[in-house]
């Protein structure tokens, strides 16, 4: 292909896809086996210093908290980060040192609470290396090539924008109409966190709500760790087969989390947690006061468990999930046919 222009971006995450295809076979186990493990274990195992991560859900909307903790208390370093629609998770690493390079669709806002203090620090301080930027479309359809095993995705989604000037994508001349096509590549995660509502011991797991980009995701990563808000049992899964969005052999580990997203959202079970993500945002405008954060929330607790109790444990989270967002607005009808006998 002819190559028309390039962007300056440093391209991170991309694998040959024949390598990546072998690799899975010869790692990825196809059979039914009990995956459930403690947050602190799967961390542990399936989760090295210098890997490209990426977080499932979107902003501060279904991600898995209780893994971004852990990996903070076990300091681990040198990660590399998708900020394809992260906002809390990416901001609490990069602040606590794991994160030292990202490529960015979003990450320095919290959205309609305002910008990220600890990030735009890092960044303008040097100590987080910006590798690149892309669209949040860009970053899908690079887990969409990633899924089909492919090294590229054809897209016009950065054409003529000066956010393809800072990408790793390349325009190409297109050689069935001759025009300028814009090729996005393949994203393949060493390791990613997906939280779910549901999932079995296999890894089973189904998502109430908009997956956003996580059915791509999930089969682009090579490691996958699902944490839950509650095991269930197989035949509760195989009553609704169509509702698994995630299959048993993409994953490698199954952690049972309550509140496991806190303090961001999880659809249909409980609310944001504003009085915590406000607190964040007013003492990560220091290191010390982010230093002072991590002591109280991370460090100065043994696992996720005690973190929950430290803000504010079985009151504030009942508080959260008495919101009436998800007592009637938000009811999804399929939960009410279940208790009917699925009628």
């Amino acid at each position: 292909m002819k190559i028309l222009e390039e962007g300056k971006g440093k391209l991170i995450g991309w694998r040959d896809p024949d390598e990546n295809r072998q690799w899975v076979l010869e790692h990825k186990s196809r059979k039914l086996e009990d995956k459930r493990m403690t947050a602190a274990d799967a961390v542990t195992r399936f989760v090295n210093d210098g890997d490209f991560l990426v977080m499932g859900g979107f902003g501060h909307i279904r991600v898995s908290m209780i893994l971004i903790y852990e990996l903070i208390r076990q300091g681990k370093r040198g990660l590399k980060m998708a900020g394809k629609t992260a906002v809390h998770d990416s901001d609490v690493l990069v602040a606590a040192g794991c994160v030292d390079e990202i490529e960015v669709a979003y990450t320095f806002g919290h959205e309609l609470r305002g910008l990220s203090p600890a990030s735009r620090r890092a960044a303008e301080s040097g100590k987080l290396k910006i590798a690149g930027e892309i669209s949040n479309a860009g970053y899908q359809w690079r887990f969409l090539a990633g899924m089909m095993g492919l090294p590229f995705m054809p897209s016009r989604n950065l054409l003529g924008t000066d956010t393809l000037k800072h990408s790793s994508a390349k325009v190409v001349e297109d050689p069935f109409s001759g025009k300028p096509i814009c090729l996005l590549p393949a994203a393949y995660p060493d390791v990613c966190f997906i939280h779910v509502p549901r999932c079995d011991k296999y890894g089973n797991a189904q998502i109430d709500g908009i997956m956003v980009e996580d059915f791509e995701l999930s089969r682009a990563a090579r490691k996958l760790v699902i944490t839950t808000e509650e095991i269930v049992d197989e035949d509760f899964i195989r009553e609704t087969p169509d509702r698994t969005a995630i299959p048993f052999f993409l994953v490698d580990a199954v952690v049972e989390a309550p509140f496991g997203s806190h303090p961001c959202l999880m659809p249909y079970k409980y609310y944001f947690d504003e009085e915590h993500i406000g607190e964040w945002l007013s003492v990560s405008k220091t290191d010390d006061g982010v230093k002072q954060y991590l002591d109280k929330y991370v460090f100065g607790v043994a696992d996720f468990a005690g973190y929950l109790e430290k803000i504010g444990g079985r009151a504030q989270l009942e508080h959260l999930a008495r919101v009436e967002h998800y007592q009637e607005q938000m009811r999804a009808p399929w939960v009410d046919a279940r208790k009917d006998g699925g009628k």
